[in-house]
């Protein structure tokens, strides 16, 4: 909840400050032209995203990779669809993978799937010495 309120926080003055320096008909350009652009680059990644998820269901690759390939580029453009100047910031950054990457490097830690597996099984015999 804390989070939401700095959002819609960041979000009024953000957008109030530009849109009183650029004046309304821009403001209303670019709130529509950021939908446009979200929409447009949702409708690209589609096979591409699917593709990826059923390689990371698969195990093909790693989650930090996924990540890095779609999830943030597909918020990126749900928040440029949203109406706002600091969402479109925010939204235009999030296309560039790298920015996804040092995100989830900063508050996820994965486990490494290319690390060499050990599928040995030791065999162990247990003996009971039992005194009579």
């Amino acid at each position: 909840m804390v989070y939401f309120l700095v959002y819609l926080f960041l979000e009024i003055a953000v957008t109030l400050n530009i849109a009183a320096k650029i004046g309304a008909f821009a403001t209303f350009l670019e709130v529509i032209g950021s939908a446009v652009a979200g929409f447009i680059i949702i409708a690209n990644m589609g096979s591409s995203f699917s593709e990826s998820f059923g390689a990371l269901l698969q195990r093909r690759i790693t989650q930090e990779e996924f990540l890095q390939l779609h999830l943030f580029m597909f918020i990126g453009a749900i928040l440029l669809i949203i109406p706002g100047f600091f969402s479109d910031i925010v939204g235009i950054l999030f296309q560039f993978p790298y920015v996804g990457l040092m995100i989830t490097k900063r508050f996820y830690r994965f486990k490494n799937n290319k690390e060499k597996r050990s599928d040995d099984v030791i065999d162990v015999e247990i003996i009971d010495h039992m005194d009579k």
